[in-house]
């Protein structure tokens, strides 16, 4: 559990400092450059996989749908719309809004397995919410802002949601490694119409292997881990570390000076984490005799 626990944190922890990697990227075309960033990773995992002398659990055909619904909502979508959404809105009313995404994993997550909500996680998702909002200091929006901040919401929460019964069925990093290569083909396919094909420069280049390596194969790798370990709905507090990391890296950085505020706010996300992580889950509702669900299928 400590190791899920450690896991969990250590992804959204690698996700929020990779803020200012992800910069880099900004006059480069969005979805090629995801294509080749996810292409990398892919392989990244595919070769820990194969290292370790395992093998490719290949998905079977009910798993392609949610892997496919993933990539669109929780990868590409949510890329897109974190880019977008900042034209309309400042980067602390999106970070405000994506800090929602734990209380709606707390919510909705343990409905997909059956069982009630925890307490405690919804408790604990709440305070992470507040702390994010503190944190962030919330902002300003016009336009479409807001409903692009909130897609952005739904798209962090899908990329947990959509994975619940797939990472249960066919292994954490299968999942990631398949979600890459799927993300990989369509960002490549779409991006050769939209935006095209561009060169990188060395800056740009070295911040899609970063992101490739680190961002995508470990972090996804170790969030997949944690929610197969913890639950999602547990391990979606874990998400309010997010912006805790961007803030530790943007005042190492020297973009940003730590305040009474932000330091409020960062020690109510740890506390929501402690809360959240400590809940006790429920035991699935047993299905009902009338109608009998059937057995899935072992793929391994």
């Amino acid at each position: 559990m400590r190791i899920a626990i450690a896991s969990g944190a250590l992804s959204s922890v690698i996700v929020g400092a990779s803020v200012p990697v992800t910069g880099m990227l900004q006059a480069y075309p969005l979805l090629t450059g995801q294509a080749m960033r996810y292409a990398l990773g892919g392989l990244v995992l595919l070769g820990w996989t194969f290292a370790r002398g395992g093998r490719l659990v290949v998905p079977a055909r009910r798993d392609w749908v949610a892997l496919c619904a993933l990539v669109v909502t929780g990868m590409l979508g949510f890329n897109a719309c974190v880019l977008y959404a900042q034209r309309y809105a400042e980067p602390g009313f999106v970070a405000a809004v994506l800090g929602a995404s734990p209380l709606v994993l707390a919510l909705v997550a343990p409905f997909m397995t059956r069982r009630r909500p925890a307490v405690g996680a919804v408790v604990g998702a709440s305070v992470v919410v507040a702390g994010v909002v503190v944190l962030s200091g919330g902002g300003a929006w016009h336009g479409p802002g807001l409903a692009l901040a909130v897609l952005t919401m739904l798209g962090e929460a899908s990329f947990t949601l959509f994975a619940v019964g797939v990472v249960r069925r066919l292994g954490g990093v299968a999942v990631a490694t398949w979600c890459c290569f799927i993300a990989a083909v369509a960002g490549g396919v779409v991006g050769t119409f939209v935006g095209g094909w561009q060169l990188p420069t060395v800056r740009e280049g070295t911040a899609l292997v970063v992101l490739g390596i680190l961002l995508t194969a470990v972090a996804f790798g170790l969030w997949y881990f944690a929610v197969a370990q913890l639950g999602a709905d547990r391990a979606g507090v874990l998400i309010g570390l997010m912006p805790v990391a961007g803030l530790v890296a943007s005042v190492a950085l020297g973009a940003q000076e730590m305040t009474a505020i932000a330091l409020f706010g960062a020690m109510a996300v740890a506390l929501g984490c402690v809360i959240g992580l400590r809940a006790r889950v429920s035991a699935p509702r047993a299905p009902s005799a009338a109608r009998p669900e059937p057995r899935p299928t072992a793929t391994r």
